[in-house]
């Protein structure tokens, strides 16, 4: 199984991020959008592995105390577009005790340096600078409390990727 460790986005997060998508949109943007069920905050990364209850039982093992997940400007890595999430000291902590339990248990992840970013537009075509900083100003600041994390499974179906959580 292609496993990863996320925070799933509440509704009201999920909707903020299309009108993001649709405001992009506006201003001449196209790729292939994220669809609102596959949005999410990676974590870690794990990729193919097959024993999801015990990554599972790693997972379920972190605290997570109740912190604010606020979003913070935008930005790419090559055709790839995301929204940015502001500094948060909780999340951090999170993120080093979730990546410091999957070492100790001997689960390999992708031990790139967490840059928290929620992806919203693949292959994108467009370019941010036509994008009016008047605009961009007003979609951010959206927030919601974050209180557990979640394995996750992705996998291909006919009409892209589809997240599950274990």
């Amino acid at each position: 199984m292609r496993l990863f460790i996320a925070i799933k986005l509440n509704n009201e997060m999920k909707d903020y991020l299309m009108d993001i998508q649709d405001t992009m949109r506006t201003y001449g943007v196209r790729g292939r959008e994220t669809v609102a069920e596959n949005m999410h905050l990676t974590l870690a990364f794990i990729g193919e592995y097959d024993d999801p209850d015990y990554v599972k039982g790693i997972v379920d093992s972190i605290e997570v105390r109740p912190f604010e997940l606020k979003l913070r400007g935008i930005g790419a890595f090559r055709d790839l577009w995301w929204v940015g999430i502001e500094n948060s000291a909780p999340l951090e902590a999170v993120v080093r005790r979730l990546r410091r339990a999957l070492a100790d248990a001997g689960i390999p992840f992708d031990r790139k340096k967490f840059s928290p970013h929620i992806t919203i537009i693949r292959k994108a075509d467009g370019r941010l600078e036509d994008v009016p900083e008047s605009e961009l100003n007003q979609l951010f600041g959206a927030s919601m409390t974050v209180d557990h994390i979640s394995l996750m499974r992705s996998y291909r179906g006919k009409n892209g990727m589809i997240y599950t959580e274990i």
